[in-house]
Formats: C-alpha cells, sequence, structure tokens
C-alpha cells in the first residue's frame, strides 16, 4: 500500500512549544520582565451567574501554549528517524525552559513555570508513546 501523495511521513517539524518559549523570550525584552504585566488584563467578561472574568495576557498566552501541547502529542505518534530527531529537540526545549527557569529572572513567573511543566509532559508523552509502540512492534514480532 502506497502512502497518499503529497505526504511524506518523515518531513522534519520543529518542537512546537519552541515557539511560546521564543515568544516569551521576546515579550520579556519588550516589557513583560514581570509577573505583573502577565496578569494585566486583556478582556472582562460578564457571566450569567453575575460573577465577573477577567481573561489576562498570561491565560492567553498558557490557552495557546496548550493548544501547541496538543500538536506536540499528535506528533509524538509518529514514527521513524524523524520521531527521534522530534525527541531530542523537544527534550532540548525543556533543559532550555528549566535552565532558563533556574537562572533567568524575568523566567520566574508562573506563566513561564506552566510552560516548562508543558515541555516536560511533551518529553514524557514522547518517550512513552515511542516505548509503547517498540513494545507492541517487539509483541506481535511484525506479523499482520
Amino acid at each position: 500500500m502506497r502512502p497518499p501523495i503529497g505526504r511524506n511521513p518523515s518531513m522534519f517539524v520543529p518542537p512546537l512549544l519552541a515557539l511560546p518559549l521564543i515568544v516569551y523570550n521576546l515579550m520579556a525584552l519588550f516589557g513583560f520582565a514581570d509577573g505583573a504585566a502577565w496578569m494585566s488584563p486583556l478582556t472582562t467578561i460578564s457571566m450569567v451567574s453575575g460573577g465577573v472574568w477577567v481573561l489576562s495576557v498570561g491565560d492567553v498566552f498558557v490557552l495557546v501554549s496548550l493548544l501547541l501541547l496538543f500538536g506536540e502529542i499528535l506528533k509524538s505518534t509518529r514514527f521513524g528517524n524523524a520521531s527521534v530527531v522530534d525527541h531530542m529537540l523537544s527534550t532540548a526545549v525543556f533543559v532550555i525552559c528549566l535552565v532558563e527557569f533556574l537562572l533567568v529572572g524575568y523566567a520566574a513567573t508562573s506563566v513561564f513555570f506552566i510552560l516548562m511543566v508543558m515541555a516536560l509532559i511533551d518529553v514524557i508523552a514522547g518517550f512513552t508513546v515511542s516505548i509503547r509502540a517498540a513494545a507492541r512492534d517487539v509483541q506481535f514480532g511484525g506479523v499482520e
């Protein structure tokens, strides 16, 4: 059976969680260097219950990062040489996040900590999926 035309399974896609890491660092350089800036409200929504929901810059950043984490977990289900490179790069993103969180002052925020935990979840999920797939291949011995 041939793979679908126009789809290359070994196509390289960089780690999606590197994008929020880069955006966070750029935003920190241009005015979001402290935790208070991340908590500044973007909008306020009155709820039917009478409560008021305040949506902050940090909330939107975390939400977009979670969507990218979902894409990363989907990417981790690929097999082949590209998946090994993808796991290595995801691990590098996590290590960069960890070092930055521990050593850089503007990264000591809850928003960055949540981004770092997402990078850790990506690494763990990627290796878990790979190990489970390898165990399944060994168990069935490639018999269809």
